[in-house]
């Protein structure tokens, strides 16, 4: 069965504090996973309050739908990012299995 993983790399350049880059990384999780069901994670403690790294997960019998919703995921990652004040600095999925 195989299982999709996108990894989201966001630039925050209005955060100024950690609530600020909180903010952004909670919403943007929150509007992933109701929008689309699918897990979504934050996957390292930045050092720095301008940027964040997002996993995403998803599992399906059908490859071709996985495709599908990764591509969905990282245009709506890139619009709802915009809308917070952030961008989308770099993006990529991968199968995890075949």
């Amino acid at each position: 069965m195989p299982i999709a993983s996108l990894t989201l790399e966001l630039r925050i350049e209005h955060a100024q504090s950690l609530k600020d880059r909180r903010q952004v990384v909670r919403s943007l999780k929150e509007k992933l996973a109701h929008g689309f069901n699918i897990s979504v994670a934050e996957l390292d403690e930045s050092v720095t309050w301008q940027s964040a790294t997002l996993g995403v997960a998803a599992i399906s019998g059908s490859r071709d739908y996985l495709t599908g919703l990764m591509r969905q995921v990282e245009d709506a990652a890139t619009r709802i990012a915009n809308d917070l004040g952030a961008t989308i600095s770099d993006s990529w999925w991968q199968f995890l299995e075949e």
